[in-house]
């Protein structure tokens, strides 16, 4: 979706500052969860907000937590810059108390550093119901087609980590 297939009234509203992770096993596959909320048999990798005056390489170990339960993982890399989404109209309104468009993301490549025991989604506030190791290449194929074009580009930047993780090289 272009800034112009945005209803006007949205148009102007401020994209929320966010972290995604694409979190490595030893094999290079990267971790994806259902999310509880979406009806779909869509796939994501684990994301979410940064607090205000909080870096984004703290938010995304604390996210890790919250999330998945766990932060036994080491930052191999991080995108080269900042991605946006916007939302589809249909979700617009209706999420983050109606006050962001979509997301600015700023993704970090981790190397797991625990074994599937230390991941658990069954957190205080669980936003999963699954959870499974995926071929990178196929990450844009499991997720919501709104993201897709953000997910091929992750892929686009992070695939030579998960091959050198595969390898296993440093």
């Amino acid at each position: 979706m272009s800034a112009t297939d945005i209803p006007a009234a949205y148009a102007a509203l401020p994209y929320r500052p966010c972290v995604g992770m694409m979190l490595l096993n030893a094999r290079g596959e990267a971790f994806v969860a259902r999310r509880i909320d979406m009806p779909s048999e869509a796939w994501q990798m684990p994301q979410g907000g940064i607090d205000e005056g909080e870096a984004p390489e703290i938010a995304v170990f604390r996210e890790m937590r919250e999330e998945i339960g766990t932060d036994k993982a080491e930052i191999l890399g991080q995108s080269a810059g900042w991605h946006d989404y916007d939302l589809p109209p249909e979700l617009l309104g209706k999420i983050w108390g109606g006050r962001y468009r979509g997301q600015r993301q700023k993704w970090f490549v981790l190397r797991f550093t625990g074994d599937d025991a230390h991941i658990n989604i069954n957190t205080p506030e669980p936003e999963f119901l699954a959870w499974k190791w995926a071929p990178v290449a196929q990450l844009p194929d499991l997720i919501v087609p709104f993201k897709r074009d953000l997910y091929a580009k992750i892929v686009a930047e992070f695939a030579p980590y998960a091959q050198r993780v595969a390898a296993g090289k440093p």
